[in-house]
């Protein structure tokens, strides 16, 4: 899956990756203040192997899903 993606449909989660990777650091890719990747012609993604690995998306998101989330992540449901 990547980041906006319907199996990831959060694009922040793209600067908790960066983060980890030290990903600007090491590649020099950047990303904008909307969480779109510079220069234009980066990609990211999660990648697994396994046999059994499907792709899969995910359902509509119910007000309690996201009201979930939000207090996870500590952001607004409005932002979520």
């Amino acid at each position: 899956p990547a980041p906006g993606y319907p199996a990831q449909p959060d694009h922040t989660e793209k600067s908790v990756l960066f983060d980890l990777l030290q990903a600007e650091r090491r590649t020099g890719v950047k990303l904008t203040e909307s969480y779109a990747m510079w220069p234009g012609s980066s990609v990211c993604g999660l990648y697994f192997s396994h046999p059994q690995a499907h792709y899969f998306g995910v359902a509509k998101v119910e007000r309690d899903q996201v009201e979930d989330y939000a207090e996870r992540k500590g952001m607004e449901i409005g932002e979520v």
